[in-house]
């Protein structure tokens, strides 16, 4: 029987969070760790393409399990990985990072060994993740097991990015396996401050005079902070109007009577900006305005009448009230709106959104026959990955079934993100099917990864968006500049190339929408991995991004 290691006990761990996938690419200071994966019980090994696809899976995969576990070698392999982590850190998705290094011994002496720098030194690189991780450490034997339970107790708690270092002979000492479980999540909320903050809260909601002067706005922090029930809660005590940011789509039904839309300051429909804008009360709930969700800070939000939710910070006007997590403020505000004059009124589901006209074999396709053939196509449990450009925000401006996961990257906005990202978020729910819709742009930074999808039997329907280019940057600056040129591919022969002996692939090339409702309609009925091209007009863009992208133009030239 073989001894129970330190990289068993790192493992085991890593399946008490819920982690069933461990993705990376193995480096010689990995493959004894690598062994162990494929011992346990729980773990399964998914091999990628490159390192920084496997971060881009792995934060995919944090996304919808809540923590996710990566593994690279030193050097070369941890830092090809470090802007995916970077993207997780920024968009708070809890993502273990475990480095195989060299050996203590190597380490002590100093050797001047591969993937390092050639100078002795061994903790540059470590010291590189310092700015984008919540909670690092280097194992010893000595200090292993009690680190290991710290850095994932602080990405589980922290819903960001954590960093292990693991030399190859410190995996292999003896441990002791885990005798209970890692402490839970507390709850920080101070009852002081939550009862000042309710009482604070009370007051000005009461000064609404009515529920139906009362809007919401909710955004990505309440998924990430485990708070939807509580903000279903709220929304449910009341007719209250509500809409979410560009970055927390999807986070609430979009056919609810009350749903006005997608909030993105001046390039907001009239009718959200006057909803959000114009109510007597205003609740922000998990909301951070960036430049590209709020049309590059043009949000009016006035601060005296609004009640401010963050992960564990709330306010009311210009008080502020901590710690208060922001499930107890929910539940709080709750039980207030449904005292309140008008909470009794009809909640029920709003009608069916009208569906557009049939394609037609006339009608060329354009970005919005495009998004609304998608639209029309997806179905409830569907997990929806759109990367930034003209996928996001033709999407964004489209109402979505209910129960469809929509995941973005609008922050750290890395091209590419989405198709490794599919990889990792098909895994994470294997029983729901995956939608990509990605720019032919963005797709080639990662394209490589098309093959790991088929390999894994993922189910799901990729559309490539073929226009020719960089049409998000065209849109905001140098719209014929060859900067904003790309090669034109062949996408289908492609795929069959990475997938030369698969028959569960299909591809199709598409220029009009009928094409499309057809080709869309064969991937719904049909298992394994379904490549559309839709070919659409090079300067096309969604009327969201045109907005966005004349804001962006605007304050690129902006002194100061």
């Amino acid at each position: 029987m073989q001894p129970y290691t330190i990289s068993d006990y790192l493992l085991d761990r890593l399946a008490e969070l819920g982690v069933d996938r461990v993705f990376g690419v193995p480096g010689d200071y990995t493959l004894s760790l690598l062994d162990h994966v494929l011992e346990h019980e729980q773990l399964r090994w998914v091999g990628t393409t490159n390192e920084l696809n496997a971060g881009y899976a792995a934060d995919g995969y944090g996304r919808l399990r809540g923590v996710a576990a990566l593994m690279t070698t030193f050097g070369v392999g941890e830092l090809s990985a470090i802007n995916a982590v970077t993207g997780s850190f920024a968009e708070h998705v809890g993502v273990v990072h475990i480095v195989g290094s060299p050996s203590r011994g190597t380490q002590a002496a100093q050797r001047i060994v591969h993937h390092s720098l050639g100078d002795g030194v061994f903790t540059y690189f470590l010291d590189m993740h310092v700015p984008v991780t919540c909670a690092r450490a280097a194992l010893t034997p000595q200090n292993a097991t009690g680190e290991i339970d710290r850095v994932l107790a602080a990405v589980r708690d922290q819903h960001l990015p954590g960093y292990l270092l693991l030399p190859t002979d410190v995996g292999e000492c003896v441990a002791t396996p885990p005798d209970e479980p890692l402490p839970a999540p507390v709850d920080p909320t101070d009852p002081v401050a939550l009862g000042a903050f309710t009482t604070a809260a009370g007051r000005l909601l009461a000064e609404a005079g009515d529920v139906g002067r009362i809007a919401v706005l909710g955004g990505l922090i309440v998924h990430r902070v485990g708070a939807i029930a509580e903000f279903t809660e709220l929304l449910d005590s009341g007719p209250l109007v509500h809409a979410t940011s560009l970055w927390g789509k999807s986070l609430i039904h979009e056919g609810n009577s009350h749903y006005v839309g997608i909030y993105a300051g001046a390039a907001s429909d009239p009718a959200v900006s006057a909803a959000i804008e114009d109510a007597a009360a205003l609740i922000v709930a998990g909301v951070q305005f960036t430049d590209l969700n709020s049309g590059f800070f043009s949000q009016k939000i006035d601060r005296p009448r609004t009640i401010e939710l963050g992960a564990t910070v709330a306010s009311v006007g210009a008080a502020t009230f901590a710690p208060v997590s922001m499930a107890s403020a929910l539940r709080q505000l709750a039980t207030i709106v449904a005292g309140l004059p008008g909470a009794g009124a009809s909640t029920q589901a709003r009608p069916a959104v009208p569906q557009p006209d049939p394609p037609s074999a006339a009608a060329p396709l354009d970005q919005a026959r495009l998004w609304d053939a998608v639209a029309g196509f997806l179905r409830p449990g569907d997990v929806v990955l759109a990367d930034q450009g003209t996928s996001f925000y033709g999407m964004g401006s489209r109402r979505l079934p209910n129960d469809v996961t929509f995941l973005g990257q609008p922050l750290w906005a890395s091209i590419g993100y989405t198709l490794p990202a599919l990889l990792g978020a098909c895994l994470a729910a294997p029983d729901r099917r995956g939608v990509l819709l990605v720019g032919d742009g963005a797709a080639q930074m990662t394209a490589l990864e098309l093959s790991t999808l088929v390999r894994k039997h993922v189910n799901a329907t990729i559309l490539v968006v073929d226009n020719d280019g960089y049409t998000v940057e065209r849109a905001i600056h140098g719209p014929d500049a060859p900067y904003n040129d790309i090669a034109r591919w062949n996408w289908g022969a492609l795929l069959r190339a990475l997938a030369p002996t698969d028959a569960t692939v299909s591809t199709s090339v598409v220029k009009d929408g009928l094409a499309l409702a057809e080709a869309l309609s064969r991937s719904r009925e049909r298992s394994g991995i379904t490549l559309i091209q839709a070919v659409v007009p090079r300067m096309d863009v969604p009327e969201l991004l045109a907005l966005i992208a004349r804001e962006a133009a605007r304050a690129n030239q902006r002194a100061s």
